[in-house]
Order: C-alpha cells, then structure tokens, then sequence
C-alpha cells in the first residue's frame, strides 16, 4: 500500500529532526506541527524546509513546521502513531543499544549535547519571561479556537435569521431553530471561563478540576439581587463574569502557586481531601474580594482605551494595527491579543480589533497575486501560491507567510503595506466588529456584527487591491522572476 501524502511529510519531518528519540512530544495549532526538540543540533533547518509538503518554518520555544490546515491534523496524527503516544504526550525513552558501553556512550553523548543546547538556550533568554508569557496563553487559548470558530458561526447564522425576522422577512416559526443554534452557541461563549480555567491549570500544573471550578466561580452562580456580594473596593454590587478572562487567567495561575505549595506539607494520606478544600475556599475567596473587583477594572480600562484608539485615530490607526500585524505574528506578540478580544466581546458584543487585524491576510493574498502574475515562469513558486492562495482568501495566511511572501523578503513588507490599506478603510468606516474570533479572511464575514459586513468586504477588497499594487510595483525580487521548472520541487 502506498505512502499517503501526511504520511510522507511526517517522515521527512523525524529526518530532519533527528528522529522521534529528538522529540519531547507533538501538539498542533491551524497549520503548524510544533515539536517540542531535545537537541536543536540535531535539527535540519534547510533539508526540513525542502521537505516537500513543508511550507515553512519557525523556531521559537517550539520547533514550529508549516504544513497548513487540514494537513496538520493528519500529519501530527501520524507522528504520534508512529511513536505509540498521544498528542501533547511525552515520547517513550529512547531504546538502549544492547550493549553495556554502548549504553554508558549514547548516554554521555545525550548528556553532553543536553548541557551544550541548555547554556546555548540561557544565553537567549533576555526576554524569556515574556515569551514565556506569550506562549502560555498561546497554550491556554489555542485548543478553544475550533470551539470559537464552530459556535461563533452558529451564532451568526442565528443573527442573521434573527435580522431576517426583525424585518418580517421570515415568520416566528423559526424561534425555535434561532433559540437551538443560540443554546449551541452559549455552549462555548457563556461557559468560557470554565474552559479557560481547566486550561489554564493544565498549563500551570494544577488540577484541572479545580481550575474550572476556579473559573466558575466568577460566574457567581448563586447570586440574585435580593443577595448580591458587595465589591469590597466600592460597596457596589459585583457582576458576574467581572473581571473577565484575564482575572481567570490570574486567580487559576494563582491557585496552582498555592496548591503546589500545599502539596509540599500535606500528607499524601489526607492530601486528596485536605488540599483541594483548601485551595478552593482561600482561591474562592480571593477571587471573589480581591481579582474579580481588580481584573474588572484592568478589563474595563483596557477595552475602553482600545475603543477609544480606534475611534480616534479612524484610518491612521487603521493602516498601523493592519500593517503590524504580521511582524506580531511572527515575534509570537499577537497571543496577548486573545483575552482583548474576548473582552471586546463580552463588554460590547464584539471585537473592533479582530476585522482590522484580519486585514493583514488580505494584504499577503494581494501580494501573492501580484507574484503569481509576474513570476509566472518560476513554476516552483506559482505552484506554491497556487497550493496557498484558496486558504488564504479564507483567512489561514500561514501557508502565504511562510511559503510564500517572507522567503522573499520584500513581499511580505509590501504585503504588510496592503494589510494597513485595508485596515485604514476599516477603520476610517467605523463600527466594523466580529462577534467571535477565530477565522479571518472571507470567512470572517459571516461573524461581522449587523449591518457592517459590506464595510469588512471593503476592507478585504481594499486589502487585496493595495497589497497586489504595491507588489506589483515595488515589491517582486529579480530573482523571482527567473525561470524554474515545477520538477525541481517533487519528489
């Protein structure tokens, strides 16, 4: 039987990296296989590149390699098979050669090159604390964004009917069908503080029980205006959910301080009963008087300042947030976006953000275009837009970023140009939100709050016209240009 496609690329992806004794283990976003590596000596940067599948790839704490949607899940699952371990599962130790010495020797050498890439790896580490940051709530936030995705397009197909009824376009038969898709959705956005907190403790090495009982306990289930529980900062009545993701984030990160701290005294005979009554009452507590009230204001404050930047700065802000957005992907800076968004939501119903960053995909779909048309001799890279472009346009960029526009250099800048050309015409239209985040692209449409959705369809056009011009114009290397044949690059 021969070889499937996912199947060859995961095979070119262990060669490159040393074999599966090289890896720690293996999880997936959208379109990225991230590989947690033992030893990045082993690691073949270039060969992995050439790997033909491969669109990209990104060393950070995690060897990131672009294979793009759809492809990942089967790639990733066949890594995992082949090394009898489930995703985010550590990999088995490596098997002992049969001989006395020969184990003492793949040992020491293990050792030496462990302690050579760990001192190699302190001496980056200037900014660790925030990139580890960044990517813990890269961690607690990416498994949740096919639940956003799934609910969030539910729920707009039950706005859209309900504005279809509003305007007497359709009967009230369809309350029932309206009711079900929003009960699906309120599946995913009334309980986000629960799933964020069970990640959350997993992330931080709690139980993740506790940790969604943690975030739970924002949603002050219980309370009723009869018997409210009092801000103890202003004597006003606290609401549920205030606070919001980010005084999740931070009280469960706090209860898996304390609960690690128990376990250090607690004997292990009364330790499944002492220590989780503990942590949740001094936790419960905490994040009740002292988060909630403190994360209410920094989530506030942090939203009205966003609205109020967009809302002045109109175009201006526009053209900057939709030309930086990609650099921020590529630093790993636009994680800290989540939880904004997320407030966005929960506060005004939507998230002004979301539509203009979204633009910056349109930009690489302009420029890849604009390459397509003037680099038509080099097969190699139209083959490759060719692969790229369709999930592109709905909104997954990676396969265009790294594939595409950055091994170029110049027109992933002229890309990014294109990206602020939409965001300048979202943002000098206004009011342009997204009811759920996830998806960008045309596929965002369907998630544009009410009456905006030809605004975002301005912008998208805006972002492709500006991204192929200043391409077209500015941005094709010579060397592109030149001709290559499609047989360089199969197998």
């Amino acid at each position: 039987m021969a070889e499937s496609k996912e199947l060859k690329i995961a095979n070119g992806i262990y060669k490159h990296v040393g074999g599966q004794e090289n890896v720690e283990k293996i999880i997936h976003c959208m379109t990225r296989v991230r590989i947690s590596i033992k030893d990045y000596s082993q690691v073949d940067i270039d060969e992995l590149k050439k790997v033909n599948g491969v669109l990209g790839v990104i060393e950070d704490d995690t060897l990131q390699v672009v294979v793009g949607p759809g492809t990942v899940n089967k790639v990733a699952h066949e890594m995992v098979q082949m090394a009898g371990v489930k995703l985010g599962e550590k990999f088995p130790h490596v098997a002992q050669a049969n001989t006395g010495d020969q184990k003492t020797s793949n040992r020491q050498i293990v050792e030496e090159r462990a302690a050579e890439v760990k001192a190699q790896q302190k001496s980056k580490q200037k900014n660790s604390k925030v990139k580890n940051i960044l990517k813990s709530i890269a961690n607690i936030f990416v498994p949740l964004i096919p639940a956003f995705v799934g609910a969030g397009l539910i729920g707009g197909i039950a706005s859209v009917l309900l504005n279809l009824q509003t305007a007497e376009h359709i009967g009230h038969n369809w309350d029932q069908i309206i009711l079900i898709l929003n009960v699906i959705k309120n599946g995913v956005f009334a309980y986000l503080a629960i799933y964020v907190g069970i990640n959350t403790a997993n992330e931080f090495g709690g139980t993740p029980g506790l940790g969604g009982v943690i975030g739970a306990v924002t949603l002050l289930t219980g309370m009723t205006p009869e018997n409210p529980i009092q801000n103890i900062f202003n004597d006003q009545t606290l609401a549920a959910g205030q606070g919001g993701i980010i005084g999740v984030i931070f009280a469960v990160w706090f209860m898996c301080v304390v609960e690690k701290w128990l376990r250090k005294f607690i004997p292990n005979a009364i330790d499944i009963i002492v220590t989780p009554t503990i942590t949740l009452l001094v936790i419960g507590l905490l994040t009740i008087f002292i988060v909630m009230p403190i994360a209410g204001v920094i989530s506030s404050s942090l939203v009205d300042a966003i609205t109020w930047v967009l809302n002045v700065g109109g175009a201006f802000a526009g053209f900057v947030l939709g030309a930086l957005f990609l650099p921020m992907v590529m630093l790993g800076l636009h994680q800290i976006l989540t939880p904004i968004h997320i407030e966005m939501i929960n506060t005004s119903g939507f998230t002004l953000l979301l539509p203009i960053l979204a633009m910056a995909g349109a930009g690489q779909v302009g420029a890849a275009i604009a390459l397509w048309f003037k680099c038509r001799k080099n097969k190699q890279l139209t083959n490759m837009i060719k692969g790229a472009l369709p999930v592109g346009i709905l909104g997954i960029g990676e396969p265009l970023i790294y594939g595409v526009t950055l091994p170029l250099g110049r027109p992933f800048i002229t890309a990014c140009i294109g990206g602020g050309i939409g965001g300048a015409v979202i943002g000098a239209l206004g009011g342009v939100g997204a009811i759920a985040i996830g998806p960008s692209g045309l596929a965002l449409i369907p998630l544009i709050n009410s009456g905006h959705m030809l605004y975002y369809i301005f912008g998208i056009l805006a972002g492709y016209i500006g991204g192929f011009l200043v391409t077209y114009f500015f941005g094709v290397p010579k060397d592109a240009m030149k001709e290559t044949a499609l047989e360089e690059v199969e197998d």
